[in-house]
């Protein structure tokens, strides 16, 4: 059963460069604390190129992007879709990048097939390349332009243009063909980029109703995701699609990783717990679950009771309800920085800083005080004092019943193991062997 893998580095801005690393192997077993063992694959080694590309953003605009995204998120819907696998299936790992604010992956288009760095998000659907103009959209013998338009509005901005049905090559031996991809012909709000697997380059990982109402004329067209292509191509065991991002305090870091069609045992500890997407709109149109926050073990405090929300690799911070993050800004004693936007807390407030338990489906997964600090090494990279302790837990900006009242974003799963079981409509997390560190 081949395995590719493609390594990781993290990076800062919405943009990356390059550079090549080999392969690793996937093992089914339990989980274990041998987080970096190498792979070993029944088939040739295999080495995909990842780059990495410096574009300080800031960290107060990384708040108002995750804060826009939210607002964009809460106006998306989903329709269902499901599809027979076939037989002599695989599970496929592709390593993704860390840009600090979010993470990317190298993509082939065409074929032959051209590269193209895309983000990775599990908040959105449409496949779509173009935003970088000085790397456009290369026609090859396989691109078929379909005569449909297609436009999506994100927080950070709008892309317009042509959709194409194409072949796309997320690691040698998992080819898809005929997948509907988008051209841009205009796209504000993503300079650096060239698309997005998922939400702001041009691949996305999570439920296909998400392109609902992308296209014209065709306004109630749906098309599949890669992942749904995969799996009706019989190129996956499982429905589903493996994450695993890791803390970094530096810009170079090979630490992230997708896997198609299984998981990763080796990148997380003890047992996978699942639980269903939730059923409260709009979370349910995304990886969507309820959970409740307590902040605190010895004296516990109630952040946010019975809620729900979305997983989302999209978005930067952990962001909650705004009533929530009233309480929890009282508990820290943290202080809006008018620098970076963020809580900013005194290293007495740190010492006495508690960890925050996150209840997601009956377990509990607890973000340690250092998890909810932005890694201080990287305080001047997003704008900030050198020495100052910022909190990464911020304001949604909306008030807690509106049926999306959390997002608990990349510093939350750099910290976890999360699987989307899209055949089983679940999402899965589990504990790491860095859910601890103290490096940040």
């Amino acid at each position: 059963m081949p395995v590719f893998s493609l390594l990781v580095t993290p990076l800062l801005g919405f943009a990356l460069f390059s550079s090549a690393f080999p392969l690793s192997p996937l093992s089914h077993g339990q989980g274990n604390n041998a987080a970096d063992h190498s792979f070993v694959s029944n088939a040739s080694p295999v080495t995909l190129g990842v780059a990495r590309r410096f574009n300080s953003v800031g960290s107060s605009n990384v708040l108002k992007f995750d804060q826009a995204r939210a607002r964009a998120l809460r106006q998306r819907t989903q329709t269902d879709s499901s599809s027979a696998p076939a037989e002599d299936a695989d599970i496929y790992s592709m390593d993704v990048v860390s840009q600090v604010v979010a993470y990317v992956m190298e993509v082939g288009i065409g074929d032959p097939p051209q590269t193209y760095n895309l983000l990775v998000d599990t908040g959105s659907s449409n496949t779509w390349v173009g935003a970088n103009k000085a790397k456009p959209f290369v026609r090859t013998p396989s691109s078929q332009f379909t005569g449909s338009a297609f436009e999506v509005q994100y927080g950070s901005g709008l892309v317009g243009g042509l959709e194409v049905i194409d072949t796309v090559t997320l690691a040698p031996g998992l080819t898809l063909h005929n997948q509907s991809i988008g051209v841009a012909d205009l796209a504000k709000g993503f300079d650096g980029m060239d698309g997005i697997l998922g939400r702001v380059d041009s691949f996305w990982i999570g439920p296909e109703g998400l392109t609902f109402g992308s296209f014209s004329p065709d306004v109630y067209k749906c098309v599949p995701t890669v992942t749904d292509t995969a799996w009706s191509s019989g190129l996956l065991d499982d429905y589903e699609v493996g994450i695993s991002f890791r803390p970094s305090n530096t810009y170079d870091n090979k630490n992230g990783q997708l896997t198609f069609g299984g998981v990763d045992a080796t990148k997380y500890t003890g047992e996978l717990h699942y639980t269903p997407i939730t059923s409260t709109k709009p979370a349910s149109a995304f990886v969507g679950v309820d959970q409740s926050l307590i902040y605190g073990d010895v004296y516990p405090k109630v952040i946010l009771d019975n809620a729900a929300g979305i997983l989302d690799t999209g978005t930067t911070l952990i962001l909650i309800a705004s009533d929530a993050f009233e309480r929890y800004q009282n508990v820290t004693g943290g202080v809006p920085d008018d620098d970076v936007g963020l809580l900013r807390i005194t290293p007495e407030q740190y010492a006495n800083l508690d960890s925050l338990y996150f209840n997601i489906g009956g377990e509990v997964y607890e973000l340690i005080p250092n998890a909810q600090i932005w890694p201080r090494t990287l305080n001047e990279a997003i704008g900030g004092s050198p020495d100052a302790i910022y909190l990464i837990v911020n304001d949604l900006g909306s008030m807690a019943g509106g049926g999306l009242d959390f997002i608990n974003g990349m510093s939350f799963l750099e910290r976890f193991y999360m699987v989307y079981d899209v055949g089983g409509s679940r999402a899965g997390l589990a504990y790491t062997p860095w859910t601890y560190e103290e490096m940040n």
